[in-house]
């Protein structure tokens, strides 16, 4: 069949009903986004590709469908690199489209030049380069197969000379793969080891929420077992929140509920998670990982089996998959041991957990620091971080997606979040990228636009995505609510000073004259400043009516005290000690 490189490679991509593109417009790929309009497939034309990347991200996300990333070459491509590797981390299937130089110029240091394939190569799970026309559609279909295969990003790089060749192709079959549901011996095992434990315990990471049906077969899996259920860092949509067997998210200002009962623990099932640190290290002064429990790990990606905890059983597979073939296995009398008890003990942590949840106001000071009281007493009629998080739960939908940043605000947040469905809450990820909570949301809302979406950030961070408020209120784009905690600093850094630099606070003070919501209101969107928590409840109520009825794009500027909550690694810090000392007076002026 002849056609053009671009019609054969705009068909692969309609093969694949991949119909978003995130992304700024260039001479590099023209020739096919001249044909997205004919083809069905959507330019999302934004500020800053790194927020593209992350847009995608949130689509993929909140929906489960491939998204492209598509930009000039050379510095539109490198602008990507920090979505892509969030991505990466998110375990997001993304497409990541780089236009090459041309081959007649490469390696001539020539306009907008860059080693594109060595850029990504520890960023995506798979990369190929286009070196012959006829070959476009066959490693365009290779590339979009990895990348769901390993639920990563996959690249393919295209020197520009490729397009408008005509050739004479065959358009490749779309074959499929069943997942991996593990080994039958390693089944029988883990299933054995559950049947006779006396306190098991279920770990659910973001393969539940990324494989089809996890959810359920691991609520089943629970209730054979009446074993409780956590979940990793950031994955709090990992199992229905408000399950009697849920008991939250572990890790970094997780739930202490959470840390209590697993510690406890004889058997951990840990499904669809590589065990990242956050979702393991202390909290609350917490050293919560069972020393002597044995793990059940279940990961899709063999390298990640054992990689940061010694593991009893390890078992390659799909989370949904494995989940009911060790429910199959399990002994008639699975969980029958003080199962009564068990069930009353997680009651009770968890109603424990909840009362002191609900009644923390402020955040408490390392002993030989006063930042806290500080704060409290320079901004008292000034929300408190938990007093924000509070408010804001008043009014979120429970349907509602959101996305949150990375940030000590954002992170004080991490425990009052629950869903009843999965797909609903995009953290930034272990890559831990600032400027993520606007664009992802974003994304999320093109891609389920029936769907209330609130996006949560910091102002430092919130500050590195704010020229995507110039794309956002175009009338294609659809209407988002976002929330920024505005206390005119970097406070995961700021935190950090406190506790390990004797209040030496170089860097981590923002600008006090710039008003987010003014910058929202000169783009056309609504900016609205909330000083109080009645305020804040209200504003959100109002800004996700309007969102939803009236198509309105609203930020809200919540105004809060300085406090700080924990910092992000206790553990990877240490107070500095002074040996050569170091003095301005050594200072040398340069030679110019």
């Amino acid at each position: 069949m002849k056609m053009t490189t671009e019609e054969a490679f705009i068909k692969v991509l309609q093969a694949h009903g991949i119909q978003h593109a995130f992304g700024i417009i260039g001479s590099a790929f023209m020739p096919i986004s001249d044909l997205f309009p004919a083809a069905g497939i959507n330019f999302w034309d934004c500020a800053h590709e790194g927020s593209a990347g992350m847009m995608a991200d949130g689509y993929t996300r909140a929906t489960g469908k491939m998204a492209v990333m598509i930009a000039q070459n050379g510095p539109g491509i490198t602008n990507f690199v920090t979505a892509v590797k969030t991505a990466y981390w998110n375990h997001t299937p993304l497409l990541l489209i780089t236009p090459q130089a041309a081959n007649k110029t490469i390696g001539q240091g020539g306009f907008q030049e860059v080693e594109q394939m060595k850029l990504f190569e520890d960023m995506v799970a798979y990369q190929e380069e286009v070196r012959d026309p006829t070959r476009i559609v066959e490693v365009l279909n290779r590339v979009i197969m990895n990348a769901k295969r390993a639920s990563a990003p996959a690249q393919i790089n295209i020197p520009r000379d490729m397009w408008t060749q005509v050739i004479d192709i065959d358009l490749p079959a779309m074959v499929e793969f069943e997942r991996p549901s593990g080994g039958d011996n390693a089944i029988s095992e883990a299933a054995e080891m559950l049947s006779s434990s006396k306190n098991p315990i279920i770990l659910n990471g973001a393969g539940v929420v990324l494989s089809e049906g996890a959810i359920d077969a691991s609520k089943a899996l629970a209730e054979r077992l009446d074993a409780a259920v956590c979940v990793g860092y950031q994955h709090n949509d990992a199992f229905p929140g408000s399950h009697p067997l849920f008991a939250g998210p572990l890790g970094y200002n997780g739930s202490k509920a959470a840390m209590e009962l697993i510690t406890d623990a004889d058997v951990v099932l840990c499904l669809g998670t590589r065990l990242n640190p956050f979702s393991t290290l202390p909290g609350y002064g917490i050293d919560y990982w069972p020393k002597d429990a044995k793990i059940i790990q279940v990961d899709i990606n063999p390298d990640r089996i054992g990689l940061t905890k010694k593991v009893s059983v390890g078992i390659i597979g799909d989370a949904s998959l494995v989940a009911s073939k060790i429910l199959s296995k399990l002994s008639d009398t699975a969980g029958d041991f003080n199962r009564t008890e068990r069930k009353q003990k997680i009651a009770e942590i968890k109603s424990r957990w909840a009362q002191q949840l609900s009644s923390m106001d402020h955040e408490e000071d390392d002993s030989g620091t006063t930042w806290n009281q500080r704060a409290r007493a320079d901004k008292p009629d000034w929300m408190s971080p938990r007093k924000a998080w509070r408010a804001i739960q008043a009014a979120l939908p429970k349907e509602a997606i959101i996305s949150s940043d990375i940030g000590n605000n954002c992170a004080i947040g991490n425990a009052y979040p629950t869903f009843e469905e999965t797909r609903k809450y995009l953290a930034p990820g272990l890559f831990g990228p600032c400027g993520y909570g606007l664009p992802s949301v974003v994304g999320a809302k093109i891609g389920r636009p029936d769907v209330p979406v609130v996006g949560f950030s910091g102002d430092g961070a919130f500050g590195i995505a704010v020229n995507e408020l110039t794309a956002i209120g175009r009338e294609e784009w659809p209407a988002v609510t976002q929330i920024v905690f505005r206390n005119y600093q970097w406070g995961a850094e700021k935190r950090n000073s406190t506790l390990w630099y004797d209040d030496n606070f170089v860097g981590t003070e923002l600008d006090t004259q710039v008003s987010y919501a003014g910058i929202a209101k000169a783009c056309g969107l609504q900016g609205v400043v909330a000083k109080t928590m009645d305020e804040l409840t209200e504003a959100l109520h109002t800004a996700i009516k309007d969102q939803m009825e009236n198509g309105k794009t609203t930020l809200i500027e919540a105004m809060i005290n300085q406090e700080l909550g924990e910092p992000f690694r206790r553990d990877a810090m240490k107070k500095p000690v002074a040996v050569a000392g170091v003095s301005a007076s050594d200072m040398r002026e340069q030679v110019v």
